[in-house]
């Protein structure tokens, strides 16, 4: 298993910072769309459409509600807002779950909830790359994703107690949600003395990455809600030792229109 991650990985980095950071306008939306059709290929499984040409139809449907959020560009606030809107609902549905899954098993509500999970992902990414410091704000919320993954599982290895989400996911805990949450805290104040930003600025900074780092958590445990109910561990085996395309996304799906709305509001996306 260790030996396919690593395979896996080897070959995932470069064509991730390849289509990242290197491409550029319609080519960065073809790239970034087709993760997220892929993702989309997935979520139909989680909503509990069985048959491949079904999955591939759902499928389809996401890359040409992508089309039209590329030729209409002003919906951008509107679907990052509802995106957050979600979120917000999504924090109640892990809290009641698994009693709240009544709420959300009809298939056609499953499959709208992907479209709002997928969707705004996208939106998020295409204003990021459009901004001045594009690379850069990509690279931001994707290192504190990753440092809140980091910081969470090596803190709850070592001092994870109190469980996190247990009917959820019962390996996580809250202790290493802390640790997560600490290293990504730590991580913006030694930016802020790289890039020397003001006082104002690193108070500003600190509360909205705390937000952040809760809501990749929020994304992380939502696919792992839809994946319990569904009976699945992985979202799919396209990526051996690893899982699928979601199980690698989760986290940003939630973190990116965030920080998009985070940057638009303080004022900082176009600095």
């Amino acid at each position: 298993m260790l030996k396919q991650r690593i395979i896996t990985a080897l070959f995932m980095l470069p064509v991730a910072l390849a289509g990242f950071f290197w491409l550029q306008g319609g080519w960065f939306a073809l790239f970034i769309a087709a993760v997220i059709t892929v993702g989309a290929w997935e979520w139909a499984q989680l909503a509990g459409l069985a048959a491949q040409r079904q999955r591939i139809g759902y499928a389809a449907l996401v890359l040409l509600a992508l089309g039209v959020l590329y030729l209409l560009p002003a919906l951008a606030v509107p679907v990052l807002w509802l995106a957050l809107l979600w979120w917000l609902l999504a924090v109640l549905l892990l809290y009641g779950y698994p009693s709240s899954a009544r709420f959300w098993q009809a298939r056609g509500l499953r499959l709208l909830i992907g479209l709002l999970v997928l969707l705004p992902a996208w939106q998020g990414l295409m204003l990021l790359k459009a901004w001045p410091l594009g690379n850069l704000l990509i690279l931001a919320v994707m290192l504190l994703v990753w440092t809140a993954d980091i910081g969470a599982y090596f803190v709850g290895r070592r001092y994870g107690q109190r469980k996190l989400a247990p009917a959820v996911s019962p390996g996580k805990s809250r202790e290493g949600v802390y640790g997560g949450l600490a290293a990504c805290l730590l991580l913006t104040v030694l930016a802020s003395v790289y890039f020397d930003w003001t006082v104002r600025q690193l108070l500003l900074a600190l509360p909205a990455v705390a937000l952040l780092v809760l809501v990749s958590v929020v994304g992380d445990l939502t696919e792992s809600m839809f994946k319990r109910q569904a009976g699945l561990k992985d979202s799919s085996a396209l990526l051996p030792g690893h899982g699928g395309v979601l199980d690698r996304i989760d986290s940003l799906t939630a973190a990116v229109p965030l920080f998009a709305v985070l940057l638009w509001l303080y004022g900082w996306s176009a600095t």
